[in-house]
């Protein structure tokens, strides 16, 4: 065995993966000492944090994100945003306000950031788990015919349309991606790699993770189970273990990051250890988030009460 994988821990959760559990120790102490408190002051340039004090006020200000896009968008310079499904609360505040205010968005445009992969392809625009799914059904299928985006603006992730899924990325600006945080530390689906192959002592580096484009997704076993827990009643054996998933590439062409935290998907010091890292300018490919503190402008949005605390107690 190599010195440089005697440094790198096994993970804990999954010895044939990179994860978070592999990091150094002070690290993963400095993360876990963190008070709420502490974590507005970790903003920098490039990186804004935000509290949010009630849900409604949370899921209203991600829902007005897409609108700000939307808006933004004309005919001559079409616009929109990447948005995720998880969380999903703000999908039908986004229609009502479109319905409501009357704002026009056909030329608006919207990226999906990824998709279950079964069987060699995407899975069924009906099948119960499908992203694509659950964004007509609770967004895009309740905006006025008269007001939304025709069907070509809508970029859904298919295994036949990768190339030209990251080419539409150049034919309309993307102002902002939005995305929740997985248990294993992604956004979208960009889960850490295997523990195999090149990559059997050290995860790739954070120059190599960001070549990374549209793709399918092998799928952290922490993915798997947290998946089967908020989507399926903790039936894992109903879970993909591969998904298509926008990749890095595509996020640095868009303009902002906006990360938004209610403490559903992931646990209290997930959110303190990805914060940290950006904060810090410490990307690791094992922390897929951590890769964007290189990204020239990133937001974190948190619900107050979701932010928890890492003290030990028995419950």
């Amino acid at each position: 065995m190599s010195q440089l994988s005697q440094m790198r821990s096994l993970s804990k959760v999954a010895p044939d993966w990179w994860d978070y559990t592999t990091l150094d120790v002070e690290l993963l102490a400095d993360a876990a000492r963190l008070k709420a408190e502490d974590i507005p002051g970790l903003s920098r340039p490039g990186f804004t944090i935000k509290l949010y004090e009630t849900r409604e006020e949370f899921y209203v200000a991600e829902a007005l994100e897409y609108l700000q896009a939307w808006m933004a968008s004309t005919d001559d310079a079409p616009c929109g945003i990447c948005g995720p499904i998880g969380p999903t609360e703000q999908l039908p505040l986004v229609a009502r306000m479109v319905n409501d205010l009357g704002i026009d968005v056909r030329s608006a445009h919207f990226w999906a950031m990824d998709e279950w992969y079964v069987d060699g392809k995407e899975v069924a625009a009906d099948h119960p788990l499908s992203f694509r799914k659950a964004d007509m059904d609770l967004c895009f299928s309740r905006i006025d015919k008269k007001l939304r985006m025709p069907e070509r603006n809508l970029h859904f992730l298919r295994a036949d349309n990768l190339a030209e899924y990251t080419a539409s990325y150049d034919s309309a600006r993307c102002l902002v991606m939005q995305g929740g945080q997985g248990e294993v530390k992604h956004w979208a689906f960009n889960d850490p790699f295997k523990r195999e192959g090149a990559w059997r002592d050290a995860p790739p580096s954070p120059h190599e993770f960001r070549k990374l484009s549209a793709r399918v997704v092998n799928l952290h076993p922490m993915t798997i189970i947290q998946n089967a827990r908020t989507s399926g009643g903790g039936v894992v054996s109903q879970v993909p273990s591969q998904a298509l998933s926008v990749g890095p590439l595509e996020t640095w062409k868009c303009d902002k990051v906006s990360i938004w935290h209610a403490g559903n998907h992931d646990n209290p010091f997930g959110l303190r250890l990805t914060a940290l890292m950006i904060a810090k300018k410490v990307p690791d490919s094992s922390v897929p988030m951590s890769l964007l503190a290189d990204h020239p402008q990133v937001q974190f949005n948190f619900l107050r009460s979701g932010i928890g605390s890492c003290d030990t107690e028995m419950h």
